[in-house]
């Protein structure tokens, strides 16, 4: 069927993963909707790791030359002790990853890569984009679905995707498995000039400090020009949401004893947005007849190997090819499309923990994290991500 032919897909969530569903279905000659509660549709936040895996997704929408003219690319992983300053590995990435994997490392501010998005969603001309429109709710008819929006309207399509995020308001209808998980880690974020980067953190390179229940990342974005940092650490005291002011006298005394090279780090900074790291058990199913999930709200995972964007990506293009391939079929489609994707996107929700654990290690089992990342070749190293970003692996 052709393209004026078809009833649009709905998709509730205009972030990341939501305008990359709708692109990757436009090229499969699938009309959509994309409705955001926000009153414009852009992104919060600030940089975002992209792991080879993303690259092949950018390739899948047609929009690679664009994120490399935008994206940074570092040199080096480089992961520090935040107590003593010891390095404990350096994994060369700017070299290493394209022979291994095909593509590069990279770092994009999350602004410019969901812009790149919303671009190429506004110049398919097959993306209806409704701002301030919230989702409240669905109803599937016997050949689509309905959507509720908070106004009262009602608007039909072939099939719904729900791309609202980590509270999504659509997978309590599908899943049912109440509040997402809260995991007691609190992050700040800030930007930086590079300019106000104390010289001995001036690097081309994503560097993690990791101390005791607490680290600190910070890396380039935008051709070097800003520093990203992130600052996360356990605390008992949290809000609803990512996006508030975080107390910076909370995070001086999380980080007391840190290394200078930390500490100069945080000085610099006046301002912190916070947020609270939470995420959800893995489930294998997150479809019901025509409406499934997608990203955080389908498999909400902790930042800690930075791929909550790229597997929504992912998901946005595998959904998108199981659509191709099920022609007007969308229930079985979406059911073809979680059975390709919930086994990797679980391994990255539990493996995200983990690290998470490993991070903020402190007393032996810090002794031994540091033991066991001095042991390592890069090869090996580099190898042990084989299963994230090697492109064998990305389900299609």
């Amino acid at each position: 069927m052709s393209a004026a032919n078809r009833r649009p897909v709905l998709i509730a969530g205009g972030g990341i993963g939501g305008l990359a569903a709708a692109l990757a279905l436009s090229r499969e000659g699938w009309p959509t909707h994309v409705f955001e509660q926000a009153e414009t549709f852009k992104e919060i936040g600030a940089g975002i790791q992209l792991g080879p895996n993303a690259f092949y997704t950018f390739d899948a929408l047609g929009i690679t030359d664009r994120i490399c003219e935008l994206a940074s690319f570092p040199d080096d992983i480089i992961a520090m002790d935040a107590l003593s300053g010891e390095e404990l590995t350096k994994l060369p990435v700017g070299q290493l990853f394209p022979e291994r994997f095909g593509k590069p490392y990279g770092l994009i501010h999350r602004a410019d890569l969901h812009k790149v998005l919303l671009d190429a969603c506004r110049a398919s001309g097959c993306v209806d984009l409704r701002a301030a429109t919230r989702v409240e709710g669905y109803d599937e008819t016997a050949g689509g679905v309905v959507v509720r929006t908070e106004r009262g309207e009602r608007v039909e399509g072939a099939a719904l995707i729900g791309a609202d995020g980590l509270w999504s308001s659509l997978r309590g209808a599908i899943v049912g498995d109440g509040k997402p998980r809260v995991s007691g880690h609190i992050a700040y974020r800030a930007v930086l000039r590079a300019d106000e980067v104390p010289l001995g953190n001036r690097l081309n390179a994503m560097v993690v400090w990791m101390g005791p229940k607490y680290h600190l990342v910070h890396y380039p974005l935008r051709a070097n020009e800003l520093f990203n940092l992130v600052a996360v650490f356990h605390s008992d005291r949290y809000e609803d949401g990512w996006d508030t002011y975080g107390d910076p006298e909370e995070l001086y005394l999380r980080f007391e004893g840190a290394h200078p090279l930390v500490l100069g780090m945080l000085d610099k900074i006046e301002s912190w947005r916070m947020w609270v790291l939470c995420d959800r058990e893995p489930v294998s199913n997150w479809s019901k007849g025509r409406v499934t999930l997608l990203g955080d709200a389908a498999h909400p995972m902790l930042q800690y190997l930075a791929q909550g964007a790229c597997m929504a990506m992912e998901d946005a293009v595998c959904l998108a090819n199981k659509m191709r391939d099920r022609g007007d079929d969308p229930a079985a489609a979406f059911l073809d499309y979680q059975r390709a994707r919930y086994l990797r996107t679980s391994r990255t929700q539990l493996t995200a923990r983990l690290y998470g654990h490993a991070y903020h290690a402190a007393g032996a089992t810090r002794d031994l994290r540091n033991a066991f990342l001095a042991s390592r070749s890069p090869q090996q190293t580099m190898e042990s991500m084989a299963w994230m970003y090697d492109p064998k692996e990305i389900p299609q």
